[in-house]
């Protein structure tokens, strides 16, 4: 009579699904969730099924089919949401169980959430019982949950094991909230031992958590990675790397910084070229073999889109190729491959105007690192890094420069008619007018003449006539050669030579160019208030003609076919 009684009161429980590749601490989480005083647990309920459909061998097989229901569809109706003692009932899933043909009411119904663990951790103790594959390990069958959940209007939330093992009350806090149900501090400690509720395979999969009586810091060190396993491993990786990107809410953990705001929210979304293809925007990577990483060993072209046309694109581009054979590259890709893949790269982000363009070209990956070119034996690599991105100065009211002590390269040193990316020398000064709350660093050549900013090229108007320091020092920039014609074209007289800072301080008008700002005008040097402190005349004609030019020349983009 009193077993009737409770049988009557048996409602369907609330299902929350833990979703995990093997050997991910899902063990350790259903035990912790055991402890509630809420929740029954069913440990991996999918498996007979996944045994009968796939043939697959475990040293438990038998055992397990004799023992078990069979039929994916019975478990899941029946078993996972058949009624419950409890509110809630817990389902410990490894994703691989999850075969095509069982209800859609699994994913459909229930709470969902993901826990991933890095297959470098996995992947050594796994090889233990099942052989190591890449179908055995079940990465992909856990993207693929995440996917439909996503359809489904229900994106799960996704923890990693590590962060579990690191800080246990702050993840199971967050993941309760995530599942909307309350935390109990219960979850944090469980008796060492096996447990009714574990399944037939236990004895040859649980032999460590049974020592267990709570969730234990991960290992500080691990041992040597079996090489056997390294294919599989890089087989792996994106795909906990693509879950992991998805792993929010615990930034508290690791006192991670907060994820910063885009200058231009519109580039969170973007593609950009490396190497020979497209890629999104989080996996635009090189090499830790590059020649960038490994010395900076790269040449390197800003571009900007103006109007659907990369405006002087070829100008451009004969620098980028002047530069890599001063730097002896080899194996470089040609010049209409580099203008392809500006092309691609600029029609996939549909960015047809107020885009600018960082175009490197890099000696390539090493076999070994080091220094010498003869290691570089793969080839250039080529990235095209497009944003959308409005020049970056104020070139209206104007910005305020300060004098650097770093001074520029001389030519005995690193020629600055090289664009290359070894741009340590221009950080520094950049550095000193960060510290001064100055937009940019003026830096002055080996004899005390002023040669640049940090970023641009420099001009001057004194008595109507402009003057530009010698490119001895500088960059030739495509920007001051534009500049310097647009001068020439205004009728206004024009000086190339060296020129002191003094006369910079005493200038009636100043500005910078550069393919990232264009023209802008400079109102304050090092304290001085430069002419009236306003955008002179000569600036705002220079503007205008500028503005003129690079709206009806420059390279178009062809039209996506």
């Amino acid at each position: 009579m009193q077993e009737e009684k409770i049988m009557e009161s048996k409602e369907e429980a609330e299902v929350i699904h833990c979703w995990s590749a093997p050997r991910s601490l899902s063990t350790s989480l259903m035990y912790s969730f055991a402890q509630r005083d809420d929740i029954e647990v069913l440990d991996e309920p999918l498996y007979g099924n996944f045994l009968r459909v796939t043939g697959v061998e475990r040293p438990y097989k038998e055992e397990l089919l004799s023992k078990t229901e069979l039929d994916g569809n019975d478990v899941v109706k029946d078993v996972i949401y058949g009624p419950g003692v409890k509110k809630y009932r817990f389902c410990k899933h490894i994703a691989k169980h999850r075969l095509p043909g069982l209800p859609n009411e699994l994913t459909k119904k229930g709470r969902h959430f993901i826990l991933i663990r890095h297959p470098l951790h996995i992947l050594p103790s796994f090889d233990k019982v099942v052989s190591s594959t890449f179908f055995e390990l079940g990465l992909s069958a856990l993207v693929a949950i995440y996917g439909e959940l996503c359809e489904l209007g229900k994106p799960p939330t996704v923890i990693d094991a590590s962060e579990l093992q690191e800080n246990p009350e702050v993840v199971l806090r967050y993941l309760c909230e995530e599942l909307d149900i309350p935390f109990q501090a219960a979850m944090l400690k469980w008796e060492a031992g096996p447990k009714p509720i574990d399944g037939i395979w236990a004895p040859w999969w649980y032999g460590s958590v049974h020592k267990s009586t709570c969730f234990t810091p991960p290992r500080k060190y691990f041992s040597p990675f079996p090489s056997s396993l390294y294919d599989l491993l890089e087989q792996s990786l994106p795909f906990y790397n693509l879950l992991k990107s998805h792993n929010k809410g615990l930034s508290s953990l690791k006192a991670r910084v907060p994820v910063p705001k885009l200058p231009f929210p519109a580039n969170e979304k973007l593609f950009a070229w490396v190497g020979d293809e497209i890629v999104p925007r989080d996996s635009a990577k090189v090499s830790v073999f590059d020649s960038v990483v490994q010395g900076g060993d790269s040449v390197w072209e800003g571009c900007r889109v103006y109007s659907g046309k990369l405006f002087k694109l070829e100008d451009h581009l004969d620098r980028l190729f002047d530069s890599a054979k001063a730097l002896n590259f080899k194996n470089m890709p040609t010049r209409e491959a580099v203008k392809e893949a500006l092309f691609k790269t600029l029609i996939i982000n549909g960015m047809f105007d107020n885009a600018h363009i960082r175009l490197s070209l890099t000696r390539g990956k090493k076999v070994t690192s080091g220094m010498s070119p003869s290691f570089n034996l793969y080839g250039c690599t080529l990235i095209v890094l497009a944003e959308w991105k409005p020049p970056v100065y104020d070139n209206a009211k104007g910005i305020t420069l300060v004098t650097a002590t770093t001074r520029r390269n001389s030519p005995n040193n690193l020629d600055s008619k090289i664009h290359h990316n070894n741009l340590l020398n221009n950080i520094l000064a950049k550095i000193e007018s960060n510290n001064a709350n100055a937009d940019d660093a003026i830096m002055l050549d080996k004899d005390g003449y002023v040669s640049e900013t940090n970023a641009t090229n420099l001009f001057l108007v004194k008595k109507g006539c402009v003057m530009t320091p010698d490119a001895d020092y500088c960059l030739p920039g495509v920007t001051r050669a534009t500049v310097i014609d647009l001068v020439k074209k205004e009728n206004i007289n024009i000086k190339e030579r060296r020129i002191s800072l003094s006369e910079f301080h005493t200038a009636d008008e100043v500005w910078t160019s550069g393919t990232m700002g264009e023209i802008t005008p400079v109102v304050k040097i090092d304290g001085r208030i430069v002419g009236d402190g306003q955008v002179g005349p000569i600036t705002q004609r220079l503007q205008e003609s500028y503005k003129k030019l690079a709206e009806v020349s420059g390279v178009v983009i062809p039209k996506p076919i």
